[in-house]
């Protein structure tokens, strides 16, 4: 989070100016872009304004936040990117692949901070993460391999685990990179993985049923806006159906559920994989 917001501070920089000034001057104004809904976002809102405190910015003070949140729906990120354009923020913060490059589309003057991208060299984010090029910078947590690991963990939870129900999105741009990992372990374990699309709220009780029809001994997620937004259904009927999961979210583990194992995303910072401006 502290190199996310190093680089947020460097960009308000020269709107900075004295009091005296701010009030006959409108305030800058950052742009929040993310997929997920807003009562997935709750925590780490507050750290991003917390870090911000900290460098002497304060939403409605010397600055001003615009909030834009896409309740799990990807195709609402073009609209919700254009919006924050033509509001003339003084840069974009966004939260993942999917509001990067939904608003790498619609500007190539306003920087753009990304809080997180698995890869954004291959998702065509950026050049590379030394020399990203254009209005873009920010971090990428690089972590597909993480997958891998949970499903050992699980394996170590569960050891006769023989099949295992992966609940994700196919819209997700980290999901080829997720399931070769997946797939790359459960070879090696002997296990089954079953993989379950979850695009809309209404998808998780089917996925959970075809869980059920496929014999699952466990679950685990990957990223996806729509699968945290229904965190709390997930949990709920895992727990229902007595199917063990890990997750990719912490706030799976603070709905209830059993696992979970990963970066803290909204105190990302030097332990991702840092991208230069």
């Amino acid at each position: 989070m502290k190199s996310l917001l190093f680089a947020i501070g460097v960009i308000l920089l020269p709107f900075s100016f004295p009091v005296e000034a701010q009030q006959s001057r409108k305030i800058p104004r950052i742009g929040w872009l993310t997929a997920a809904p807003r009562s997935a976002m709750v925590f780490r809102s507050e750290s991003f304004r917390l870090g911000l405190r900290e460098l002497g910015y304060e939403e409605g003070k010397n600055i001003g936040i615009e909030w834009r949140f896409g309740d799990g729906k990807l195709d609402s990120l073009p609209t919700l990117a254009t919006e924050l354009v033509r509001l003339r923020v003084a840069v974009i913060v966004t939260g993942g692949g999917g509001p990067t490059r939904a608003t790498k589309e619609i500007t190539s003057t306003i920087p753009i901070v990304m809080a997180q991208d698995n890869d954004p060299v291959a998702n065509g984010v950026v050049a590379s993460l030394a020399r990203p090029g254009g209005n873009i910078t920010g971090l990428s947590n690089f972590a597909p391999e993480l997958s891998s690991k949970r499903l050992e963990i699980l394996r170590e939870v569960i050891p006769k685990l023989s099949r295992v129900a992966a609940l994700g999105s196919s819209t997700s741009p980290s999901k080829p990179l997720v399931m070769r990992e997946l797939e790359h372990a459960a070879k090696v374990l002997g296990v089954k993985l079953q993989d379950l699309d979850i695009l809309e709220a209404k998808d998780v009780e089917t996925a959970f049923r075809a869980a059920a029809e496929g014999r699952a001994d466990g679950i685990t997620t990957f990223a996806s806006a729509m699968v945290v937004s229904q965190r709390a259904q997930i949990v709920e009927l895992a727990a229902k159906n007595r199917l063990p999961g890990i997750f990719h979210n912490s706030q799976f583990a603070e709905a209830g559920g059993l696992m979970f194992y990963g970066r803290e995303r909204s105190r990302l910072g030097p332990p991702g994989r840092r991208i230069r401006g």
